[in-house]
């Protein structure tokens, strides 16, 4: 069984939706954000049912009034936050930051082979296999303290390097 809600506003929808959809979708330029518009405009008709269905007042200026103010609400909130981009936008940045870190990796691993090769293997154990200072000791065969040094002295190299090459981070 239907309430009397449901059935105001399928009658408000009925006789009003086509030319509300018209005007907000000369307000938005969008037909798909109209019709988001025209949803919420209906939705806060059967949110005040009652007091609409029983005043004597036309319901059409109240209705686009609703929808104007929605439709500002809208630009405004599209104002305050980021620009939404479609999907083929979305894989051209994608394919714009994996191009960058390409070539970002390309200036580091030349800016390595510029180094001793110390350097490169305690560079290599610490940063590109994530080896505490101990471990990478370990596996170099030097005490932690030399790992701690060349380390020091391969990052301000490598630094160094790819500040001569114009790499900025």
């Amino acid at each position: 069984m239907e309430d009397q809600s449901s059935t105001f506003v399928r009658a408000v929808y009925a006789e009003h939706a086509p030319a509300l959809l018209s005007y907000v979708t000369r307000l938005t330029g969008d037909r798909s954000r109209a019709e988001d518009i025209v949803q919420e405009t209906v939705l806060r008709a059967w949110r005040h049912a009652e007091q609409l269905g029983s005043d004597d007042r036309p319901l059409r200026p109240w209705l686009f009034t609703v929808a104007a103010r929605l439709v500002v609400d809208d630009r405004r909130a599209r104002g305050s936050r980021p620009q939404e981009v479609s999907p083929e936008m979305l894989e051209l940045a994608a394919a714009d930051d994996r191009l960058d870190r390409m070539l970002d990796h390309w200036q580091v691993m030349d800016a390595l082979s510029t180094l001793s090769p110390v350097h490169r293997q305690v560079i290599a154990e610490t940063y590109y296999r994530g080896y505490s200072v101990n471990e990478a000791a370990v596996v170099l065969g030097v005490p932690p303290g030399t790992v701690k040094s060349r380390a020091f002295y391969a990052l301000r190299a490598l630094r160094l390097a790819l500040e001569e090459r114009g790499w900025t981070p």
